[in-house]
């Protein structure tokens, strides 16, 4: 067994994009979005990938099943569910990145910084599902492109230097799914609205609304299912959130085939440290449970005794294209929703553009301020 909860606090790699030769020629085959297949841009061979249990690629597709969280907490992982790997730090954005054995110095795909190569070894969990890429980088590109056309306030030279076709680096970025079954005791109170007829500083009758406040208690249950948590350090989380939502429909048992032509981050947040953001999500649910069982027109939750059984996790890789800019001296970083086209990015100003809106406002300002007083004297006048 591995000692599950000293692995669980060390960072974990991007790990190099998995690689498979093509049966023809041998140069590395491509997982193609648009076809749902293997492509080897060489010599145009093209491989199905077989999700069933018969294949060529049957011995190395697990099932997609939830694992248990107390087990892995407490050190019982089974080896087969662990993987190693070589890796160095990004001195820029701190992500870690693998390399090849022939391969001594690289661009980090989130910021863009070149990345020298070092060792280190990480174990950690294995992925146990994937949502495959549904955009191409054309298409990625495209949905950048179109997003910055649409802010309005974005330098010029950036959009320019953008739309030039540089390269987007598609990721498999981590997350850890929770489900749990949840019970929660509760003791509070409830408001009914009510009005009075109050007479006002200016003698004048008016209705005063008011609550009538008495207790309550009582006991919900709530069973969820799949709480996706963001397991990388190296995008923010205030971009990958609103990429959100994904289509769990096309989640999919994991098989590095997917992986060929993309890379594949390791998680940077532990097990157990994801779960607490997760019994966040859920709390704040149950208190709207709670608040919907109290009832009336006001509530108040004086306590919660939160019981929370069955939690299972899994280790998913969802698909991220990214694009990191250096222009003028500064980072840009974008990400595009692999599977929908969703777009965020940091958000580039340009002063130049700021100012002359403003000096335009106040023009307009200053014009219609003169035309009103203009008519005013004419009216006068008359």
């Amino acid at each position: 067994m591995i000692d599950q909860r000293e692995m669980a606090k060390s960072e974990t790699p991007l790990l190099e994009e998995a690689r498979f030769p093509c049966p023809k020629c041998g140069s590395d085959l491509r997982f193609a979005p648009s076809e749902g297949r293997l492509i080897c841009d060489h010599c145009g061979h093209a491989a199905p990938i077989d999700t069933g249990t018969h294949g060529p690629w049957a011995r190395e597709a697990p099932a997609l099943i939830e694992l248990d969280y107390e087990t892995a907490i407490a050190a019982k992982l089974p080896r087969e569910e662990m993987e190693e790997t070589r890796v160095t730090d990004c001195p820029g954005c701190g992500a870690q990145v693998a390399f090849q054995p022939d391969i001594h110095a690289k661009e980090c795909p989130f910021c863009a910084t070149p990345v020298v190569a070092d060792t280190g070894t990480h174990r950690h969990i294995k992925p146990k599902g994937v949502i495959p890429f549904q955009l191409t980088e054309r298409q990625a590109h495209q949905a950048m492109n179109d997003w910055l056309g649409r802010l309005w306030f974005a330098p010029n030279g950036l959009q320019a230097y953008a739309r030039k076709g540089r390269r987007m680096q598609g990721v498999y970025v981590p997350y850890w799914t929770y489900d749990a079954e949840t019970a929660t005791q509760y003791r509070g109170q409830r408001g009914d609205a009510y009005y009075v007829t109050v007479r006002g500083p200016d003698g004048k009758s008016r209705q005063e609304r008011r609550i009538r406040w008495r207790r309550a208690s009582g006991r919900v249950a709530r069973a969820f299912d799949d709480i996706l948590i963001l397991a990388s350090r190296s995008l923010p989380k205030r971009f990958t959130d609103r990429l959100a939502p994904w289509d769990f429909t096309g989640l999919r048992g994991y098989r590095p085939e997917f992986l060929s032509g993309f890379r594949a981050e390791g998680y940077q947040v532990a097990l157990d440290e994801g779960f607490e953001e997760a019994k966040a999500v859920m709390e704040a649910q149950i208190r709207e449970d709670i608040r919907r069982d109290i009832g009336g027109d006001a509530q108040r939750i004086d306590q919660m005794t939160l019981r929370i059984d069955d939690v299972t996790f899994k280790h998913i890789l969802l698909p991220i294209w990214v694009a990191a800019y250096k222009y003028r001296g500064q980072s840009y970083r974008f990400v595009v929703n692999g599977q929908t086209g969703r777009v965020q990015g940091e958000r580039p100003w340009s002063w130049i553009k700021i100012t002359l809106a403003v000096l335009a406002a106040l023009v307009i300002i200053a014009l219609a301020g003169y035309l009103y007083g203009v008519m005013e004297d004419g009216g006068a006048f008359r």
